[in-house]
């Protein structure tokens, strides 16, 4: 699939693999720091069946990741992590790449959690339809809660500037 976001610039969502490792580890490292999974966790989401994973591709090189938790007795998807390089934020990527796993989950029910201080990921969760559920005491490795946001992918879209 290629797609060209606001911020311009080809880009290919590609299904991501376990020889995707290497660059997808670097991304997890520089877009979460402390609170990077370990090099076996991201192998693992690369392998395991009931794992969704694309890839941001821009000139040959992945700039974006997205990895979803398939929980289908639950008619339930968890996006499990989702990132994007610091120097390709803000046109467009992480939309794209929620949607694409939003589709491959094939589930009603998505769900997520993200630091509260992250405001404009909230902001983007919240116009692609999301809601807040939950909030989570100490969820990160520095003791920040974490709010779950879940979305009804059923429910009717919500309208611009709602």
């Amino acid at each position: 699939m290629i797609d060209k976001p606001a911020g311009g610039g080809q880009t290919e969502i590609l299904p991501a693999t376990w020889r995707d490792l290497r660059s997808l580890l670097e991304l997890e490292r520089l877009c979460f720091g402390r609170d990077a999974w370990p090099w076996v966790d991201v192998l693992a989401s690369l392998s395991f069946p009931e794992t969704v994973r694309f890839k941001a591709v821009r000139e040959e090189k992945a700039v974006g990741f997205v990895i979803g938790d398939l929980r289908r007795p639950e008619n339930l998807g968890w996006i499990a992590s989702i990132a994007v390089h610091p120097a390709h934020r803000r046109q467009g990527l992480a939309r794209l790449l929620l949607a694409r796993c939003e589709e491959a989950l094939g589930v009603r029910y998505v769900r997520l959690t993200l630091r509260p201080s992250n405001t404009s990921a909230y902001r983007l969760y919240l116009t692609c339809g999301y809601r807040e559920t939950d909030r989570l005491e100490r969820y990160y490795r520095d003791g920040e809660g974490a709010i779950v946001m879940e979305k009804d992918r059923e429910a009717p879209a919500p309208r611009p500037g709602a």
